[in-house]
Parts: structure tokens; C-alpha cells; sequence
């Protein structure tokens, strides 16, 4: 009998990932493999040698992820100023590991998290979100469950929102939360569809010398309504900032609401796993300040 196929995150270490480099890719096994500083969670990354990373899938939903990185990070790259992953090669699924895995080269940058997000990165937000609705969107995937649904009508997490707002009862401004809700739903995105990151979050920025230096993580990318790349509005900028990024951007102000719409579900969500007990993984998003400090921006 084979060996059990590891799907818990402590089941994969630096020796499996060595081990599989030497199965799939022996060109790469002589690296050194260690962990990264900061973890993500819909991959296990791991840093090989000093210029390249492997991330594999933590379950069986991010698989979708990976092909689609490789076909479309380079077309991507071509457009846009600030670096991106650049992969280099993936891996099939195996007795080892039961998922296709992919290798990317390393970004170097700083991390912002937890953290707001500082002055000049805005400019370098902007710019990049700009560069990226430019984008020939044509062939692109369109959203769905590889991404779960960044770029769809903002409709698809109704009855979720909806839901959580009753769960949470009195730990949330209820009336406000419903009517923020309503008012962001009943817009939609009325122009072609562009391109979009899906998760634009203060984790997935790299900051080098005070600037935007690189952006990371397209797991979620997509095209579609631009939106969700403005939840960032609400979750790590002050309102200066928002206004400011706003600015910046060719999307009109239902738009907007529905970036907020966006914050609003991802951190009524939230809050409801905290309720029954889970940690406040508010610093993992690289959000700024707690769940309850998002909520509080967004209805406010």
C-alpha cells in the first residue's frame, strides 16, 4: 500500500517539498527549501535557494489556481509596471502531494501586515489597478468558484450577507450594515469586463524603500467588475486615502459602493467565524486594525 496522501497543512514540511523537487524537478533539488517569514493560507510557500519559491495548494478549491497563474502571469507582466510572479514551473500531483504545484521566482519587498498602508504605496496602488483594467481582457477567465466569484455580481454573496448580518444580532449596527448592503447590491458593473487581482489586500503588497515594489498572489484573479479590488478602500486606508485612490481610478461611484459592498461581506463573514471562536485573523489578511475596526470604517 501506498503512502497516505498529506492534506492537513502540517503534513507538508520542507522535506516533502524536497522530496518532490527531486521526483518532478531534479534541475531544482539542490536548493535549500525553507518556510517564508509570513505564511500564507491558500498556498503552503516555501522559499528555494535565495530567487525562487514553491506554493502549493492548502486544499483542494485552490487547484484551479495554479494553471491559471501560469498561463496568465506572464501575459500580465508584459502590462504591467510593478513586478508580479513569474513562474518557472509546475509540478503534477503525486503519491507525495495529492495537487498540482507550481515554482515562481521570489520577490524581495517587505510585507504590510498588519499595517495601514503608507502614503506613496497609495500612488503605487492606483497606478497598478490603472495599468491592470487596461489589459486586453480577451480569453481571460471569467469568475467562478477558481476564485470564488471576485469579479461576479456582488449578488452571488446575498443570501451569505444576509445571513451573517441576523447571526451577528446586536454585535453589529444591524440597520446600517443591511442598508450599506442594499445600496451596493443593486448596482452593476454596466461596461466591459477588465481585469482584476480579486484579492488587493495590504499581505499581497510589497514595499521596498517606501514604494510599491511588487504585488503577489493572483490566485483569485479574473475578469469582470473591478470592485473587489477596492475593498482595500475599507479595510487598510484611511478615508483621505480611499478618496485619494478613488481619484486616481476611471470607476464611477457605484463602483465604489460595491468595493465597499465587497469589504462589507468579507468582514461581516469574518465576524461571524470569530463569534464561534475562531481567531481574529484580521493581521493575516493584512487588514488594518481588528474585524471590528473594519466594520466600524465601513459603516460609518
Amino acid at each position: 500500500m501506498g503512502a497516505a496522501l498529506p492534506v492537513a497543512r502540517s503534513d507538508v514540511t520542507p522535506a516533502l517539498v524536497s522530496r518532490l523537487l527531486a521526483e518532478q524537478l531534479p534541475k531544482l533539488a539542490g536548493f535549500p527549501v525553507r518556510p517564508v517569514p509570513v505564511p500564507g493560507w491558500d498556498n503552503l510557500t516555501y522559499r528555494l535557494g535565495d530567487d525562487l519559491i514553491v506554493r502549493l495548494p492548502s486544499a483542494d478549491a485552490y487547484v484551479p489556481q495554479v494553471q491559471k497563474e501560469q498561463t496568465w502571469l506572464p501575459v500580465l507582466a508584459a502590462h504591467l509596471s510593478v513586478a508580479i510572479p513569474q513562474p518557472v514551473a509546475v509540478g503534477r500531483p503525486s503519491p507525495l502531494f495529492p495537487r498540482p504545484w507550481s515554482v515562481l521566482r521570489w520577490l524581495g519587498g517587505d510585507m504590510l501586515t498588519p499595517a495601514a498602508v503608507p502614503g506613496p504605496v497609495v500612488d503605487g496602488v492606483g497606478a497598478f489597478l490603472r495599468e491592470l483594467h487596461l489589459i486586453d481582457a480577451a480569453g481571460g477567465p471569467a469568475p467562478g468558484a477558481h476564485n470564488f466569484h471576485r469579479g461576479a455580481p456582488l449578488d452571488v454573496y446575498d443570501r451569505q450577507t444576509r445571513a451573517a448580518i441576523v447571526q451577528l444580532g446586536d454585535l453589529i449596527d444591524g440597520r446600517a450594515a443591511l442598508a450599506t448592503w442594499e445600496e451596493a447590491v443593486a448596482t452593476r458593473w454596466q461596461r466591459p469586463p477588465v481585469w482584476l487581482h480579486g484579492d488587493v489586500a495590504a499581505s499581497n503588497l510589497l514595499i521596498t524603500d517606501g514604494q510599491l515594489s511588487g504585488v503577489i498572489d493572483f490566485g483569485c484573479c479574473a475578469v469582470g467588475d473591478p470592485a473587489c479590488d477596492l475593498a482595500i478602500g475599507w479595510t487598510s486606508l484611511s478615508h483621505t486615502q480611499r478618496e485619494y485612490l478613488g481619484s486616481m481610478l476611471d470607476v464611477d461611484e457605484a463602483t465604489w459602493m460595491r468595493g465597499r459592498g465587497w469589504a462589507l461581506w468579507k468582514a461581516l463573514i469574518t465576524a461571524v467565524d470569530i463569534k464561534r471562536g475562531d481567531e481574529d485573523p484580521a493581521p493575516r489578511y493584512g487588514w488594518h486594525g481588528s474585524t471590528d475596526d473594519v466594520l466600524a470604517r465601513i459603516l460609518t
